[in-house]
């Protein structure tokens, strides 16, 4: 199927408390496939008022007896029929995500399952939330309740429109919070088609309601709202610091998952075919557009040159296709103005004297789309902008180390980020001491890119606070209550 085909029937307005509406301003969003160049659809945008109205739905259901008289269990069972209403869905998702952010359908499926594991991950914790019984001094029982905070305002980038809501929703919702879901401008179609299928699964209209709009109008509006008790944001470490000040306001709770510049490390005993064919799924993979990849490729001085022939020749094998077809590994940036940073940040780099050894330019499929060759930069000083500021596209910085461990580290560490780390050596003792010295959330030991519903993700530094995914993410969407009973 060509790359400009749309689904037949495509929901493009908001959804507030069960209906889909249109923003009250009337204005229009227009969602341009990245592969094609073309209007893919206009999508409702939500203003202040529409906001406002989202959130009143999403705090009337929280107080009703539709949503408080919910048994936790049968609250799980919503969750986990959402996931499989996910899979029976997932070509039309997988389709869906493709057509309005680039990535290959490949990928898009990959998204898909990791959606749907999520989902019914946090429906199987629902009914295992609580408190304890703790033995106080005193003629006293205390316990402790463990309750919902109540309003969640969630805010989600583009480059996992799918699988980042289902971060924020599942424990939400599993939690006994309801929700606002903000897409990001670029990608809100198949957050529009999450919301309905949560109506679909059964829960109550307004536990999950979404508006779509630019970040500085329906974003801010979430983030002020007074009545919205906790943001939760993925997104740019610039955009956070502003949702940090903004929420100050209200003193709402906050956990942002950020930026980063995930340092990738090669040690000389590695497995340098594994290793290499990990860098280039590190910062490759969803055209590097994640906030983990492993943009910083650091190779022990004595591997460098048998490293970097083995990612070239397999670098050069990587060619951008039609994002539809199943072969095709590597997809469109995910618009224009994302290209030209991109472009941009290429230009930089050579002008600051590091290396071009592949890439650097547009490569546009049949003439069109916001399609960039896979580039690696070689001779990349840490001072350099590529080596410091996070690029989100297909460009890799490699550098080298010397002084084992320390030397790793040391490199590893020279940055206002810690989302992740790779590491790579046949020694398991060095691999875990590095692991150990890297300041990140997450390390992947001869491997990269890997992520279950089961595992907490998120940053140290100026990558985030808080935790997506695992049962740690349950903490960020909970209150505790200390209730004390007199016995005397």
């Amino acid at each position: 199927m060509a790359a400009t085909s749309a689904p037949s029937t495509l929901s493009t307005t908001l959804l507030i408390h069960g209906e889909h509406a249109e923003a009250s301003s009337g204005e229009v969003i227009a969602i341009v496939n990245p592969a094609t160049e073309e209007e893919l659809a206009r999508v409702s945008s939500a203003g202040e008022a529409d906001v406002d109205r989202a959130v009143r739905s999403a705090r009337q259901t929280f107080e009703s007896e539709a949503w408080r008289g919910l048994s936790a269990r049968r609250r799980g069972a919503l969750l986990t029929r959402l996931g499989e209403l996910c899979l029976e869905r997932k070509d039309e998702l997988a389709r869906l995500e493709t057509l309005e952010n680039g990535k290959p359908i490949f990928e898009s499926h990959i998204d898909l399952r990791l959606t749907a594991d999520t989902f019914k991950y946090y429906g199987g914790w629902a009914d295992k939330i609580h408190g304890d019984t703790i033995p106080v001094d005193g003629q006293f029982l205390n316990y402790t309740l463990r309750e919902p905070l109540g309003v969640i305002g969630a805010i989600v980038p583009w480059n996992f429109p799918m699988s980042l809501a289902a971060w924020k929703l599942g424990p939400a919702l599993a939690c006994g919070n309801t929700v606002v879901l903000k897409p990001a401008e670029q990608t809100p179609l198949t957050a529009i088609r999450l919301a309905e299928l949560a109506l679909e699964a059964g829960f109550p209209a307004g536990a999950v309601n979404c508006v779509p709009g630019a970040g500085p109008v329906a974003g801010a509006a979430l983030v002020r709202h007074p009545d919205v008790d906790k943001i939760a944001f993925t997104g740019s470490t610039a955009v956070g610091k502003q949702v940090m000040r903004e929420a100050a306001g209200t003193v709402k709770k906050v956990s942002l998952e950020l930026g980063g510049k995930s340092p990738n490390i090669v040690f000389a005993d590695a497995d340098l075919d594994a290793a290499a064919k990990g860098a280039l799924t590190g910062i490759f993979y969803g055209k590097g557009e994640v906030c983990a990849a492993g943009s910083r490729l650091l190779v022990e001085a004595s591997a460098r040159e048998e490293l970097e022939r083995r990612i070239l020749e397999r670098a050069r094998k990587m060619v951008a296709g039609d994002p539809l077809d199943p072969k095709t590994r590597l997809g469109a940036i995910v618009s224009r103005a994302q290209m030209e940073r991109v472009l941009g940040y290429i230009t930089r780099g050579k002008e600051e004297g590091a290396r071009l050894l592949a890439g650097g330019e547009r490569t546009p499929v049949n003439g069109r789309g916001y399609f960039v060759a896979p580039t690696i930069f070689g001779d990349v000083r840490p001072e350099m902008t590529i080596a410091r500021e996070e690029i989100f596209g297909p460009v890799l910085a490699m550098l080298t180390f010397d002084d084992g461990v320390d030397g790793a580290a040391a490199l590893a560490n020279s940055t206002i980020y810690g989302l992740a780390a790779g590491i790579w050596t046949r020694d398991i003792k060095k691999a875990l001491r590095t692991a150990r010295a890297v300041k990140a959330g997450t390390v992947w030991i001869n491997t990269y890119n890997m992520y279950d519903a089961a595992s907490p993700f998120g940053g140290f530094k100026q990558s985030g606070f808080g935790r997506d995914l695992g049962a740690q993410a349950l903490d960020g969407y909970l209150q505790t209550k200390s209730v004390w009973v007199d016995l005397s």
